[in-house]
């Protein structure tokens, strides 16, 4: 099967990355793709995780051997193929492109379709991608150590606006290249 994947930012509005890739590749080759379709470094530890229920997190794939209890499956992206984890359109995940600063791109499995590919193919790119690393002091104005003196509520938490993963939507990009 030949998969199609949409990836998309909440971090640039216009970001949206479209890869091809056959179900029996690894999560390593998809993640590369990631990297090249980003102008990424390959120098940092990543992730994916596979989400359940729309973008509940599931079960994580590394990209290196994690030292995590007996309890869960340990899987990393080298050894686990694509169609281990995904099969139906419309199945989500997340990718952890920085573990520090817990940003992560959210794709969706757009297209499953007959066929095979040797390789994987970036099919379409939309805008600049978000900064891979933040610097420190970005860093800490997200994520401040000493909270702010301002009382705080319910409705305005001392770390911002958090994502509701419900509104990340891919409705309304004009995500049809044509060609698939």
């Amino acid at each position: 099967m030949i998969y199609k994947f949409t990836i998309i930012s909440d971090e640039v509005e216009n970001f949206m990355r479209e890869i091809q890739i056959d179900s029996h590749a690894t999560f390593l080759d998809l993640h590369k793709l990631i990297l090249e379709s980003c102008k990424y470094k390959d120098d940092q530890l990543t992730s994916f995780i596979i989400c359940e229920n729309g973008w509940e997190k599931g079960q994580e794939i590394t990209l290196e051997e994690m030292d995590t209890s007996m309890d869960k499956d340990s899987y990393i992206m080298a050894k686990t193929e694509l169609s281990e984890f995904l099969e139906d359109e419309k199945q989500h995940l997340l990718y952890t492109f920085d573990m520090l600063a817990e940003r992560v791109f959210f794709i969706e499995l757009s297209s499953v379709k007959p066929g095979s590919m040797k390789e994987g193919k970036i099919t379409r790119s939309m805008g600049d991608a978000p900064q891979q690393t933040l610097d420190f002091d970005e860093l800490l104005s997200r994520n401040p150590i000493v909270p702010d003196t301002t009382v705080m509520d319910e409705e305005n938490d001392m770390f911002g606006d958090e994502v509701d993963m419900e509104d990340i939507s891919l409705e309304g990009l004009d995500i049809s290249d044509g060609e698939y």
